[in-house]
């Protein structure tokens, strides 16, 4: 399969560039000064799994997208999401299927709108990784799962073709039958992570130490847990035994990424963990009691706007 890279950030960077290592047909779609980078400094990763570059990373700009690819690997954050749907539309053709990597689901309705439901597979990954000063990708722990699956839970031919890129390819890849679901687990676990690290600012270790600390992680994760059920997508008893042990592990220095863009001053994906979150439970139960969740989601549209206040 001929496939795309949306972007070779830290994200799909990192999994585009074992995928290329892997011998697989690979393309990055990158901005101008990006192409012009990777071409004189190759794709570095550095790892605890040991470092690695793609020499020679094939490249494309927007305005020069060979036509259409078989998979789209679409990871961005959400706030970009628009500016990424247009550069990549080129590539997307009438048997081409694109896997979103991006958190919670807004981007699912926006990439349904723009090119079709039926080319849109459910994706999620697992990975701490960063993007360098001098545009190397550092993956900071072990964790570097993707999981994919069509969003009605078939296993289909192209599906297994898809399952066939991605196996062996240096990463953890995982073909699941109930992908929507595992995408709303994960939701949940994320909007109750980034909401009660940035609420209080402080790792979840330091929460649950101070008076109402566990109690507020708790009431966060249990009212995610009641959107998630009333869309339909009850998560898992396993799912959230194991939640609730992270959530409120004494000592843990565990925060969401969201909080450290905060701590750094940059954008944040606020409507597309928080508020789309808090839509869906209002759209299934209108009258539904979700105060810590609001409340955290209160505290983030005002950081946005104190910071675009501050940066004129």
């Amino acid at each position: 399969m001929r496939v795309l890279v949306v972007g070779a950030g830290a994200t799909g960077g990192y999994f585009g560039a074992r995928l290329a290592a892997a011998g697989r047909d690979v393309t990055f779609l990158v901005r101008p000064a990006r192409a012009a980078r990777l071409g004189e400094t190759g794709l570095s990763v550095k790892s605890p799994l040991g470092d690695f570059r793609v020499e020679t990373p094939k490249t494309v700009t927007a305005d020069a997208i060979p036509g259409p690819f078989d998979l789209v690997l679409l990871s961005c954050k959400a706030y970009d999401l628009a500016g990424a749907l247009d550069d990549v539309a080129p590539a997307v053709g009438p048997d081409t299927v694109v896997l979103p990597i991006l958190n919670g689901f807004a981007h699912l309705d926006a990439l349904d709108a723009r090119f079709g439901a039926e080319r849109i597979l459910g994706g999620s990954c697992a990975i701490a990784a960063t993007l360098s000063a001098g545009g190397e990708i550092v993956q900071m722990s072990e964790l570097h799962a993707l999981t994919f699956g069509e969003r009605d839970g078939t296993r289909s031919q192209r599906i297994a073709r898809v399952a066939g890129v991605m196996e062996g390819a240096g990463f953890a890849a995982r073909l699941s039958e109930k992908i929507l679901l595992e995408m709303w687990e994960k939701w949940v676990f994320l909007a109750t992570l980034a909401c009660g690290t940035c609420l209080m600012r402080a790792p979840i270790g330091d929460i649950v130490a101070a008076p109402g600390g566990r109690e507020l992680m708790l009431g966060l994760l249990e009212e995610c847990r009641g959107i998630a059920a009333g869309a339909g997508h009850a998560p898992r008893e396993k799912f959230l035994e194991t939640s609730r042990g992270t959530l409120t592990a004494a000592g843990s220095r565990f925060t969401a990424s969201m909080l450290r863009d905060i701590e750094k001053g940059a954008r944040i994906e606020a409507d597309h963990i928080v508020g789309d979150l808090l839509a869906r439970g209002r759209a299934v139960d209108p009258d539904g009691a979700r105060p810590s969740l609001a409340t955290a989601y209160t505290h983030l549209k005002a950081y946005e706007s104190r910071r675009a206040r501050e940066q004129g």
